[in-house]
C-alpha cells in the first residue's frame, strides 16, 4: 500500500495558533509530536516510508522534510497552487504510478486525530482488499453525536466481510445536515460521517477521473507526460479548475464502498475539537501549557503562552494566548474563528496571519 498525505491547508479555525507560515498540521497540538509526524507514525506499520508521499506547497515542503527527515525528498510533492482535493490527489497518483502502476493508494489528511490507531490500520487493510476488486473505498466514521459539521454517507447493501470489517456499498453522499436531520442520521445506524479518507487502486482512480472528470483527466495525462519528461508542470496546472474529489468523483461513481469504523476519529477542525480530544481536570477544563489560575471555571479550553491567565466564573469558553494575539470565544462558536481570519485578510493584517 502507498499513502498520499494531504498537508497543504492553513487551518484558519485554529487561529491564532495556526498561521500561514506554520499551520496546524505542522504544530504539536496534541502531545509532543506534530500532526504530520503523528500521521506518519500511525501508518508506519503497514506503509513503509518510501511508499509515503505528501502533497503540499513549496513553503510547507521544507518544514515537512525537517519534521520527517527519513522521507525521500522526491516523495514531498509540491503543488504550484491550491486546486482542492481532486487535482491534488490526481497529481499524487501520477507520482505513485511512476513507481507502481497497479498500486493501491490511501488518501489521508495530515490533520486528523485517531485514538484507536491499530483499528485504523486494520480498516485500511480491509479497504485495500475491497479496492483490489475495483471499488472506490472510503472510511465512514460511526457517529457519536448528531454532528452538523460533517458530511454523511448512507450505506447500502452488504458487500461482505474483509479483515473483520463488514463492508457496504454506498447509496449516497449527503452534505452537512441541519440538527434535526443529523439527529435522525445518528439514530438510524445506517449513516456515517464522511472522513475524507479514501482508498483505491490507481487504474480504478484513473478510470473514474476519465469517466466523471474528463476535462481534468486530459490535463492529468498532460501532467503525467510532463513529469516523465522532467518538464515544469505549472503552465498546465494553472489551467486546471479546482474541484473536490467528493463532488468530482465519489458522489457520481457507481462502484463505491464504505468501511465503517469506530476509532475515535476527529478532524481537529476547531478549538472545540481540540477540547474534545484533550485531557481535562476535575472541573472539565483542558489546560494546555502556560501558567493558569482558575476559580469557578468549568468546561473551558485554556492555552497559554507563558504569562499568567486567571479566570473567574467562566463556563464553556475558549482562551488561546499566543503573545501577539488573544482569542476569547464561546466554545460553541469556535467554528466562527474563521471570521476573524477573514477580517484580518480584508484589512491587510498580515502580521497576524
Amino acid at each position: 500500500m502507498y499513502a498520499l498525505i494531504l498537508a497543504g491547508g492553513v487551518g484558519t479555525r485554529l487561529w491564532p495558533r495556526s498561521r500561514t507560515n506554520l499551520p496546524k498540521q505542522l504544530l504539536p497540538l496534541i502531545g509532543n509530536r506534530t500532526m504530520v509526524q503523528a500521521t506518519v507514525d500511525r501508518i508506519a506499520p503497514i506503509v513503509p516510508i518510501e511508499h509515503t508521499f505528501f502533497a503540499t506547497n513549496q513553503e510547507y515542503a521544507v518544514l515537512i522534510q525537517d519534521q520527517i527527515p527519513a522521507i525521500p525528498r522526491q516523495n514531498i510533492i509540491q503543488e504550484p497552487s491550491a486546486k482542492h482535493t481532486a487535482p491534488c490527489i490526481g497529481l499524487g497518483a501520477l507520482h505513485i504510478r511512476q513507481l507502481d502502476p497497479q498500486a493501491v493508494m490511501a488518501s489521508l489528511h495530515a490533520d486528523h486525530f485517531i485514538v484507536d490507531e491499530a483499528g485504523f490500520r486494520q480498516a485500511l487493510l480491509a479497504a485495500e482488499e475491497v479496492a483490489k476488486q475495483g471499488y472506490l473505498v472510503t472510511l465512514g466514521v460511526t457517529p457519536t453525536k448528531p454532528e452538523t459539521g460533517y458530511g454523511y454517507i448512507e450505506r447500502g447493501a452488504t458487500l461482505g466481510e474483509y479483515k473483520g470489517h463488514t463492508v457496504y456499498q454506498i447509496n449516497r453522499f449527503l452534505e452537512k445536515p441541519d440538527l434535526a436531520t443529523a439527529e435522525k442520521f445518528a439514530a438510524s445506524g445506517s449513516y456515517y460521517w464522511n472522513s475524507g479518507i479514501f482508498i483505491w487502486q490507481l487504474p480504478t482512480l484513473m478510470e473514474a477521473f476519465n469517466d466523471y472528470m474528463p476535462g481534468f483527466y486530459q490535463k492529468l495525462e498532460q501532467l503525467g507526460q510532463a513529469l516523465v519528461a522532467g518538464d515544469p508542470i505549472e503552465p498546465i496546472w494553472q489551467t486546471i479548475t479546482p474541484e473536490s474529489i467528493d463532488v468530482g468523483i465519489m458522489e457520481k461513481a457507481k462502484k463505491v464502498a464504505v468501511v465503517p469504523v469506530d476509532i475515535g476519529w476527529n478532524d481537529v477542525g476547531s478549538w472545540t475539537a481540540i477540547y474534545e480530544i484533550s485531557q481535562v481536570d476535575e472541573n472539565n477544563n483542558a489546560i494546555i501549557g502556560g501558567d493558569h489560575l482558575t476559580f469557578d471555571t468549568t468546561g473551558c479550553l485554556i492555552q497559554g503562552n507563558g504569562r499568567l491567565i486567571a479566570t473567574i466564573g467562566l463556563n464553556d469558553i475558549v482562551i488561546v494566548d499566543t503573545g501577539d494575539a488573544l482569542l476569547v470565544c464561546a466554545k460553541d462558536k469556535a467554528q466562527d474563528v474563521k471570521n476573524v481570519v477573514s477580517w484580518l485578510q480584508k484589512n491587510s493584517r498580515t502580521d497576524l496571519l
